[in-house]
């Protein structure tokens, strides 16, 4: 009896190791890898902008204080254009020392305000407006979330469709009945241009109350979808 449930034991290890080498096989012959891809230029419909205040004193406290009032009055002014997100962004204070020795000669302050919209007329004039004070770092423009998702989303189908189109190319090339879908993913690549980089002295319009608002060009992005994956002849 215990020969043979040894026997039947070993029959089965048999048996399924050549199932599994059949499937193997199987899965891996035949198989050939793909790329597909579907590309748009999409126009950037959000503008970016950083705006910084630098100050310097030689009491922190009274840095602090002169740097919170002109943060304040930057929010207060940005809520004239509710259609414009405003956030404030990175803030330091650190002191500075004379060249020539280790004495503390002042403190600094640094403090940035940044501001998104999809509405560049707005967003151009809180900048205008806000240049009283700030001084602009940087000014991009991208897709937003929304034209983005809805672009991906039209060129996964339009991928799926390249990649199906290369497949049965390949399946007629190589004189097969047909093909069965092994594998499939799909990637976005997102090439955004590189933000617009204004030097400070530039930037501040000095003497002026206000300066007028800048005609922005916001260009394009190019947004990809690539298919990879891989196909079995049958």
């Amino acid at each position: 009896m215990r020969l043979l449930t040894l026997a039947s034991l070993f029959t089965t290890v048999a048996l399924s190791n050549a199932v599994f080498a059949q499937s193997t096989e199987n899965l891996n012959y035949n198989v050939v890898n793909i790329q597909a891809e579907a590309t748009r230029k999409v126009s950037n419909d959000e503008m970016h902008a950083v705006l910084f205040i630098e100050k310097s004193h030689k009491q922190p406290a009274e840095l602090a204080t002169q740097i919170t009032q002109l943060m304040n009055q930057a929010l207060s002014l940005a809520k004239k254009y509710p259609q414009v997100k405003v956030e404030t962004g990175a803030q330091t204070t650190y002191p500075v020392y004379d060249n020539d020795s280790t004495k503390l000669k002042e403190w600094r302050g640094r403090a940035e305000v940044n501001i998104e919209s999809t509405d560049f007329k707005a967003a151009s004039q809180l900048v205008s407006e806000l240049q009283q004070n700030f001084q602009t770092q940087s000014i991009n423009f991208t897709v937003s979330d929304a034209q983005r998702k809805k672009v991906e989303n039209d060129l996964m189908t339009e991928a799926s469709k390249n990649f199906q189109q290369r497949a049965q190319l390949l399946t007629q090339a190589w004189n097969k009945s047909g093909y069965n879908l092994v594998s499939l993913n799909l990637n976005t690549n997102n090439a955004y241009p590189q933000p617009v980089m204004m030097r400070a002295n530039m930037a501040k319009f000095a003497g002026a109350e206000s300066a007028d608002a800048q005609n922005v060009a916001a260009g394009e992005s190019k947004i990809t979808v690539n298919a990879n994956g891989a196909i079995q002849f049958k």
